[in-house]
């Protein structure tokens, strides 16, 4: 079963599911889920759900246990950011340090890579088609909540005049679909990121380009915590981690040294990008 869930308590979330309903055959149930419908489909043969929560879906730690434990969940959600910039984005939820913002300090949650990269490919390929002036990018792992299943954010930011808008609510809706429907098509190759800023615009580029799908990245501030850190994000990748992919310039050079220290530790081969 693979579970898309949007919250009462976010306006972005709220349009994303007004044009998944619209777009894609769901079926309303009689069932309910913290009061409100439950919707269903079939998608490539598997069962999905679409829910939604009357909390913020930072704060979802508890859902897996209402629910038998999905193949996938898809949180259609808002993105704010201080800049307001117009953002279409993807990432796993978690937390490499402390719970700021939901789920579990140092726990993140199992990161789908390629359902990730194909929505992220949507993103630019309709953001182009629909001629959106919107940025598309991954973000680093980042809030909760902390999930035993593979989990992924599908964002519309980073303002309220963006979380309004139909259009990009749409974009974000069939991504959030082909995160879906291609879940169980053949996968890429999977990397680590390491480094950079929180939106990192070479690891984005990287995976639009090439057979090559991120899981979880590290951004710089959190880079050379400790290799207890960097072993659960390999871990806890749906698909097997080929290699660590690093942003060179965006590692301080006094973390340099450490980071390839840990690297090292784990086995994983190392490409500086």
């Amino acid at each position: 079963m693979i579970l898309v869930v949007a919250s009462n308590k976010d306006p972005a979330s709220l349009n994303i599911k007004k044009q998944i309903l619209n777009h894609y055959s769901f079926n309303e149930t009689t069932a309910r889920f913290q009061g409100s419908t439950i919707y269903t489909s079939q998608v490539n043969g598997k069962d999905a759900q679409l829910i939604t929560l009357n909390q913020e879906s930072v704060h979802a730690q508890n859902l897996t246990t209402f629910r038998a434990e999905p193949e996938l969940i898809v949180f259609i959600s808002r993105h704010s950011s201080m800049s307001g910039t117009p953002t279409l984005s993807v990432h796993t939820p978690g937390n490499l340090g402390q719970a700021e913002l939901g789920g579990n300090p140092r726990e993140v949650s199992i990161s789908p890579a390629n359902a990730m990269r194909n929505a992220l490919k949507v993103m630019a390929k309709l953001r182009d088609e629909m001629q959106l002036k919107y940025q598309v990018s991954y973000e680093c792992t980042h809030h909760g909540p902390s999930l035993n299943v593979p989990t992924m954010f599908a964002e519309l930011g980073s303002s309220p005049t963006q979380w309004n808008d139909a259009t990009a609510a749409e974009a974000v809706a069939h991504a959030a679909m082909e995160a879906i429907t291609r879940l169980s098509s053949a996968p890429v190759e999977t990397v680590l990121g390491l480094g950079g800023p929180h939106y990192n615009s070479k690891f984005t580029r990287i995976a639009l380009e090439k057979e090559v799908a991120f899981g979880h990245m590290i951004p710089k501030y959190s880079v050379a915590q400790d290799s207890g850190m960097l072993q659960q994000c390999i871990n806890r990748t749906l698909e097997k981690v080929d290699h660590a992919v690093l942003d060179w310039k965006g590692i301080r050079g006094d973390d340099k040294p450490r980071v390839v220290e840990m690297l090292n530790e784990t086995g994983l081969y190392i490409q500086k990008v």
